[in-house]
């Protein structure tokens, strides 16, 4: 199944320091002549050694699964590491005959493969689990994996209910104390731009921000792309793709085209702004959110489809750090796109993920040392895929932890409810529950 169309896939290079990525492929290199060495059960909830070859299993084979995780995500990087995908599961075969082409040509022979990823768990020598599955499904998948004590690279948004949310952020501490590498797939904080501009800011070189806007807009909404290629019923596991949802009769437009459909995708806000809250709470470092208010609607879209996403939204949050921070989206004209922190010395612009610039503009105190429009120094970073693979070596904290996924999945539910509701919401951290005024 597909998922996560829109997240932006960050070019790969530059990765790592010179100096890193030599001393890693050389200690790399000095055991791949050696025999792979499976791991035991008890071994994998430890750092896996640079002779260990590291055994994947992929849930949700989709775009997101197929593209991002493994031709541009992990595939890139099987030179330099030494791991295999050795099990798949989605309920569609179509998705599953797609990814084990990849794989075959990759390692020489396909992964086993299963419409469930209960079955998928069952397996024994799984290390590392990838997740790839529609948005409802995060959750679920997430938390069975972490009570499984596999790695885990888990994709955004982290849910769509909260409660949810509470118990697969619990199984995945749970796992993380006992060593599992948990990576969430906001892969922005690991461009080195993104670096340099939290440090930019950390620095105070455009001071104080008091507000936060993103404006990501486009001239139709990215679920009419799936239209035309409805699943057959005869090669879909429907029960496993429903999953707690309703059952109801097949209907092929709804696993092609999910994103279009609320109940299984709720829309630009935690789709697209999943990703741009995540990058804010990096560059920031700030907390959670105090309260927020969502609109929007089927405003433009409205045909045969009958589509519930929403295609023009807007939401806003307030911060106890005392910004106020802003996502809209309009998919009925692309014009206006623009990502910015406006800060009281100047502005930051991160337009390109990967060339962000600043400058004095607007800075009631702007102090005379930005001079012109200025590219943001980047930072030498690993990219999120092989940071996660070296965190499962080295057992240092990755990127994304589970407790930075924790933060934007609050920020998006949050919109969520008010949007369903109509009505502001508040985070109440000491209950772990969003309420509405």
């Amino acid at each position: 199944m597909n998922t996560d169309h829109s997240a932006p896939t960050p070019n790969p290079a530059p990765a790592t320091p010179r100096r890193d990525f030599l001393k890693t492929t050389a200690t790399l290199a000095a055991g791949a002549t050696l025999a792979p060495r499976f791991l035991t059960a008890a071994e994998r909830t430890r750092s896996i050694g640079a002779n260990d070859r590291i055994r994947i299993a992929q849930i949700g084979c989709g775009s997101r699964g197929q593209g991002a995780h493994l031709e541009k995500g992990i595939l890139p990087h099987k030179a330099a590491t030494n791991f295999e995908v050795v099990a798949i599961a989605d309920p569609w075969k179509r998705s599953r005959d797609s990814i084990n082409g990849v794989i075959k040509e990759a390692f020489g022979r396909p992964a086993k493969e299963f419409e469930s990823y209960k079955d998928l768990l069952a397996l024994d020598g799984i290390d590392a689990v990838m997740i790839a599955s529609p948005d409802f499904h995060h959750t679920t998948h997430l938390e069975a994996v972490a009570k499984a004590r596999k790695h885990i690279y888990v994709e955004k948004p982290l849910a769509t209910e909260m409660d949810k949310l509470v118990r697969a952020y619990d199984a995945a501490k749970a796992a993380q104390a006992a060593g599992s590498i948990i990576q969430v797939g906001t892969q922005l904080r690991s461009i080195p731009g993104i670096v340099g501009a939290r440090k930019l800011v950390a620095d105070g070189v455009i001071g104080k921000i008091t507000r936060i806007d993103e404006t990501r807009n486009s001239e139709k909404p990215y679920w009419y792309s799936y239209l035309g290629r409805e699943a057959k019923e005869a090669d879909v596991n429907w029960k496993e793709f429903l999953g707690d949802r309703p059952m109801r009769p097949f209907d092929g437009r709804q696993i092609s085209a999910w994103y279009g459909y609320m109940e299984f995708c709720q829309g630009p806000v935690p789709q697209w702004g999943a990703h741009f809250l995540d990058l804010m709470h990096y560059v920031t470092g700030c907390g959670l959110p105090e309260s927020c208010m969502c609109m929007g609607g089927v405003t433009y879209w409205k045909d045969e489809n009958k589509f519930t996403t929403p295609d023009n939204v807007v939401a806003t949050w307030n911060y106890p750090e005392g910004f106020i921070v802003t996502s809209s989206n309009n998919f009925g004209n692309f014009a206006g796109n623009s990502r910015k922190f406006y800060g009281d010395k100047g502005t930051l612009a991160v337009d390109n993920w990967n060339a962000p610039t600043y400058s004095a503009d607007g800075g009631p105190k702007r102090d005379g040392k930005i001079r012109g429009k200025m590219n943001v120094e980047p930072i030498p970073h690993p990219d999120h895929f092989l940071n996660w693979l070296q965190c499962m070596r080295d057992g240092k904290t990755p990127n994304a932890n589970i407790d930075a996924g924790y933060q934007h999945a609050v920020a998006v539910l949050m919109a969520v409810v008010s949007y369903d509701t109509g009505k502001k919401t508040f985070y109440d951290a000491a209950k772990r529950q969003i309420r509405t005024a």
